[in-house]
């Protein structure tokens, strides 16, 4: 059996010089924090668009949105450009089919919080 490298997501990366360094350490993908209710790692939409547009073809780019509506989410992505949206919360509005309709090519990903058996469904 071939052994595999893993693939690393460096997230909260807050600064260009942060997403530089992951990128030189090997990191598949940087996770960029849009605003959040609580949490750390939060950076501005400005910056996120700009680390996404610096990060190298190879590597991803995750927008971590706390927007709950299907536009919503569009919109975000729609302003910062990354390659992935990582969704932080349950879709109140709108269908996953909404946003693949259109973002085409930009992958989703979407977070279970577990807190009991539902949270097995759920995923």
């Amino acid at each position: 059996m071939a052994t595999k490298t893993p693939r690393i997501k460096i997230c909260c990366i807050s600064s260009l010089e942060e997403a530089r360094m992951a990128v030189e350490f090997g990191a598949a993908a940087l996770g960029l924090v849009g605003h959040m209710p609580s949490g750390p790692g939060v950076i501005s939409d400005d910056l996120i668009a700009t680390i996404a547009r610096s990060a190298p073809p190879a590597v991803a780019t995750f927008l971590l949105t706390s927007e709950t509506d299907a536009g919503a989410v569009i919109t975000h992505q729609q302003k910062v450009s990354t390659s992935t949206v990582q969704i932080v919360d349950a879709l109140a509005t709108g269908t996953y089919a909404d946003i693949r309709a259109a973002l085409p090519g930009i992958k989703l990903v979407q977070v279970i919080h577990v807190t009991d058996e539902a949270s097995v469904d759920e995923a």
